[in-house]
């Protein structure tokens, strides 16, 4: 038992032997952690404490938009028409917390390194700047009494600074001398727009030398950056130019009209966009997408770190349906005709002339040209580009729309193919007698003859059944007052009255006559009352080409990828396909034959345009006209002038039309015996241009760019 009890004890004293080591153990673990720990921390304070604690205090600004090149634009051959021109490029980027003061510094020593133009410099600027450097003075143009306003807030801030600008005498001003302005200009552009945004302060005429400079010296010039900008090329020169249209400058930015617009789609005030036309109707294509950096900044609002967030990447790039080649060609002829016809005498008012060529089955527009006489500011003879004038600009067309009163009387029912009028005067009262034009001779025509020869009595007595009369010699003639709308209402499904819904912006619909007299009734129907568009001219005739169907004119043709190889032309994105607007409400016969009567104008034996197109090998149709007009152009004095228009529509070949066109010579002469058939000859040597670059095209010639997938792409349809 004691055996047992004597063993019992020494465990229990073992067993308290081991208790103390284990707590030793266990507070040397926890003292090596707590070592490890202070060590750390220590190592965190010491070292990297400064680091640590920018780090803390760093907070994000919102992230920044770089603009990127917008998308080039090519003819229908792939062809480029516009492209971006690299140009160095002298940025300055302003912090929340970056002083005036600083700034001018900045501003100061970067004007020893660069050029700056002066010539945008105002004298607000000048003043502002006067302020800013001599601050002393500028207190001294408040009063006592203004600061004590001031202080008790009963004058603001940009009133107290509203009263210096106002004080600031022509002596202050002077002391600005002519080598500060050049820092006057600099910070000026310095201090547009908003903190963090990239601001523009030379990207024109940056020379190598300059950016060299700049570039070696940015240590000293917080803010300053150097970096590549890009211009519009042009590289045809003015062709097309109007069409094209115009991009704001850095300098101009965003318009002004449209800034809330643009802002709600991320772009910053001094982006450029487009301003007119084609760069302004396609902006969203052709806008390049910019590339996204978030500026981290210190409590100081200093930068510390630029993070990218996505590349930029140029804009989509557009091919247009227009033929650049043929383009040029067509501006080239209007140009000669123009100066041939100013040579002659009773030309004072003519100053324009426009040609518009489609395809009739796809509405693609092959050219859309337009031309102006004027004289610079030295007396020099200039001939503008006035392609726009086609969509813009309305006037009488004449007998080119007979082929729209024909199928109008057809489709109400007052004449038939066939029918067979008296072509004579109409001596109707209170009325000018109403006739045809000399060359014809009284006497029974029907509805092709009266094409062929263009009879106006022929329209005249289809308008008067049109409006529920009967012609009496020398009595008044009453009409029903809704044939005017009966007859617009036809010719709107040819387009003649209506937008055409071309893809540009502005164009305008002509103008409806007020009058419902009888007369002008018959006016109306000879293209002498309401007044139409070029483009209006080439819908009307390329209906009647193509069968009855009103096709959508459109200038562009595709939406391609942008790559960046050279030469090359990316993947379709869109492809635009031709749009139908109405099919016209009548018999396919009925146009059949006015499609007939056109052919007869250019391949008749007395067809009226006969002497210039019967030998055509490419057998074309159309319709001539003239048209007596006032004169309602720039020259003031003379408005109201009686003078010409002369116009000429068509399609070729016959049988399978593949362009149409519009010809639109306004007020060519005053006097009838001047005649000269500007018209035909335009008409005929636009043709032979499209035809021979068919075939040029045909023969083989190389194009002088490939897209990529190959594509066939001619004018062979």
């Amino acid at each position: 038992m004691k055996q047992i009890q004597h063993a019992h004890k020494a465990k229990k004293k073992k067993k308290r032997m081991q208790l103390p080591f284990r707590l030793n153990v266990l507070f040397f673990v926890v003292f090596l952690l707590f070592s490890a720990l202070i060590l750390r921390l220590g190592v965190i304070q010491i070292v990297y404490g400064e680091q640590y604690r920018k780090e803390v205090e760093r907070t994000e600004n919102v992230t920044v938009h770089t603009p990127a090149p917008r998308g080039k634009i090519y003819d229908r051959n792939y062809q480029v028409v516009v492209d971006n021109e690299p140009l160095h490029a002298i940025t300055y980027t302003r912090t929340q917390t970056t002083k005036p003061s600083e700034m001018i510094e900045v501003a100061k020593k970067l004007a020893t390194y660069i050029e700056k133009s002066t010539e945008r410099v105002t004298e607000r600027d000048i003043k502002d700047y006067w302020i800013l450097t001599n601050e002393e003075k500028a207190k001294e143009k408040i009063t006592e009494k203004e600061w004590k306003l001031f202080r008790e807030k009963k004058l603001k801030d940009k009133d107290i600074y509203q009263l210096q600008l106002e004080r600031i005498t022509e002596e202050d001003v002077k002391t600005i001398k002519e080598r500060e302005l050049e820092v006057v200009a600099i910070f000026r552009e310095m201090n547009r727009g908003y903190a963090l945004t990239p601001q523009m302060i030379k990207n024109e005429g940056v020379t190598d030398e300059e950016y060299a400079v700049v570039s070696e010296h940015l240590e000293e010039l917080p803010g300053v950056d150097v970096t590549t900008d890009w211009n519009r090329q042009y590289a045809h020169g003015d062709t097309f130019r109007t069409v094209l249209g115009n991009i704001t400058s850095s300098e101009e930015g965003l318009p002004r009209e449209k800034l809330d617009y643009y802002l709600a789609r991320d772009y910053n005030r001094n982006d450029r966009v487009g301003k007119s036309y084609i760069e302004a109707q396609y902006e969203d294509v052709l806008r390049g997408q910019k590339a996204k950096i978030k500026n981290v900044t210190d409590k100081a609002g200093n930068i510390i770190e630029t993070i990218e967030i996505s590349q930029g990447q140029r804009g989509k790039d557009i091919v247009l349906t227009i033929d650049m080649e043929l383009q040029k060609r067509v501006e080239q002829i209007i140009e000669e005709e123009l100066m041939t016809m100013k040579r002659r005498s009773g030309t004072e008012l003519l100053d324009r002339a426009f040609v518009v060529m489609m395809d009739p089955n796809t509405g693609e527009i092959l050219s859309l040209a337009g031309k102006r006489y004027t004289r610079d500011e030295n007396g020099k003879v200039v001939l503008k580009d006035y392609a726009l004038g086609t969509i813009t600009s309305a006037y009488a067309m004449g007998s080119a729309v007979k082929g729209a009163t024909v199928l109008t009387g057809f489709q109400t029912g007052v004449i038939q193919p066939g029918t067979v009028l008296i072509d004579e005067p109409l001596y109707i009262k209170g009325t000018p007698t109403k006739k045809s034009h000399s060359g014809i001779r009284p006497g029974p025509m029907n509805d092709l003859k009266a094409l062929e020869m263009s009879s106006n009595v022929y329209m005249f007595k289809t308008a008067i059944a049109i409006a529920g009369s009967t012609y009496r010699p020398h009595q008044a003639l009453p009409i029903k007052k809704e044939a005017f709308s009966i007859m617009r209402r036809y010719f709107n499904q040819f387009g003649l009255g209506v937008k055409t819904g071309i893809d540009l912006p502005g164009e305008i619909i002509g103008w409806p006559g007020q009058s419902t007299l009888p007369g002008h009734l018959l006016d109306l129907a000879i293209g002498q009352f309401d007044v139409y568009t070029p483009i209006q001219m080439a819908q009307y005739v390329s209906t009647i080409a193509n069968g009855g169907y009103r096709i959508q004119p459109h200038v562009v043709k595709e939406i391609r990828e942008p790559i960046s190889e050279k030469d090359q032309i990316g993947n379709i994105i869109y492809s635009f396909e031709p749009k139908v607007l109405n099919r016209i409400d009548m018999k396919t016969e009925y146009i059949e034959r006015v499609r007939e009567g056109f052919y007869r104008v250019m391949h008749g034996s007395n067809g009226t345009a006969r002497a210039f197109f019967a030998n055509a090998p490419y057998d074309p149709a159309g319709k001539t006209g003239t048209a007596q007009a006032f004169y309602d152009g720039p020259i003031k004095s003379r408005r109201m002038t009686p003078t010409y228009n002369l116009t000429l529509v068509g399609f070729a070949p016959y049988n399978n039309p593949e362009v149409a066109f519009a010809v639109v010579v306004p007020w060519v002469y005053q006097n009838a015996r001047n005649h000269y058939p500007i018209n035909n000859y335009i008409g005929r040597k636009i043709l032979d241009a499209y035809f021979e670059l068919k075939k040029q095209r045909q023969s083989g010639q190389p194009s002088p760019t490939e897209p990529l997938n190959n594509e066939e792409q001619t004018m062979e349809r």
